[in-house]
C-alpha cells in the first residue's frame, strides 16, 4: 500500500522531453524544440538519469529554442514559492516530510492524502505562480503567453515515486534533504516540514 510519494517537479525549461539523458515524455509539443533536438527521448528505467553523462552543449542549444527563458529561481523567489507551499499545505491539511526548492526543480516527500498526488502538485504550482506574480518577483515578468498573461514558471506534470515502506520513506526523505548539498547549497529547513 502506498504510504507517501516522492515528487519532483521542474521549473519551465528544466528537463525537456528530448533531453539527451532521456525523459518520461512521449511527445515534444514545440516544433522549434522538435526540429532542434529531435523527438521525445523516452526512458523506462525507474532510476534517476540526472547525473548521466551527456552532451551539455547540445542540451543548452536545444534550450535556447524555448519560447521563454528557462526559469532559475533566485533565493528570494524560492522563499516566495516556499511561503506559498506552506499556505497550500495548511489549507489542504497535507503532511510534508521533506522539501527542497532548488533553482530549477523541487523535491518533496508527501504523505498519502485523499487528493491524488498530481492534483496536489498542481495546487502547489498554481499557488506558487500566483504568489510570484503578486510579489512582482516572477522570473518571467515582462513576457506574455498566448493569453497575454505571465507564462507559468513551472513545467507541465511531475515525476512521482510511490513509497510503500517506512524504510523506503526514510531513504526518500534523506535523499531530498541531501539534494541541495549536491548543488553546493545549504540544507533547507521549511517550517511546513514535519519530521518523521
Amino acid at each position: 500500500m502506498v504510504i507517501a510519494y516522492h515528487v519532483i517537479f521542474g521549473m519551465y525549461g528544466f528537463w525537456l522531453p528530448n533531453d539527451p539523458r532521456g525523459s518520461w515524455s512521449t511527445f515534444v509539443g514545440s516544433w522549434d524544440l522538435y526540429w532542434q533536438g529531435g523527438g521525445a527521448s523516452k526512458v523506462t528505467a525507474r532510476r534517476s538519469h540526472a547525473w548521466d553523462t551527456h552532451d551539455v552543449s547540445f542540451r543548452r542549444e536545444v534550450k535556447s529554442h524555448l519560447k521563454f527563458s528557462p526559469v532559475r529561481l533566485t533565493g528570494e523567489q524560492a522563499l516566495v514559492v516556499g511561503r506559498s507551499f506552506g499556505q497550500t499545505i495548511r489549507k489542504a491539511a497535507l503532511n510534508i516530510l521533506a522539501c527542497a526548492i532548488l533553482p530549477e526543480h523541487v523535491h518533496m516527500v508527501v504523505r498519502r492524502h485523499q487528493l491524488n498526488i498530481e492534483r496536489i502538485v498542481g495546487r502547489f504550482k498554481q499557488n506558487a505562480q500566483i504568489a510570484l506574480v503578486d510579489s512582482g518577483l516572477h522570473p518571467l515578468n515582462g513576457q506574455l503567453d498566448h493569453r497575454q498573461r505571465t507564462p507559468t514558471a513551472f513545467s507541465a506534470g511531475c515525476w512521482r515515486c510511490f513509497i510503500e515502506s517506512e524504510k523506503y520513506l526514510k531513504s526518500a526523505v534523506d535523499y531530498v534533504e541531501r539534494n541541495p548539498l549536491k548543488e553546493g547549497k545549504p540544507k533547507q529547513r521549511w517550517s511546513f516540514v514535519k519530521p518523521m
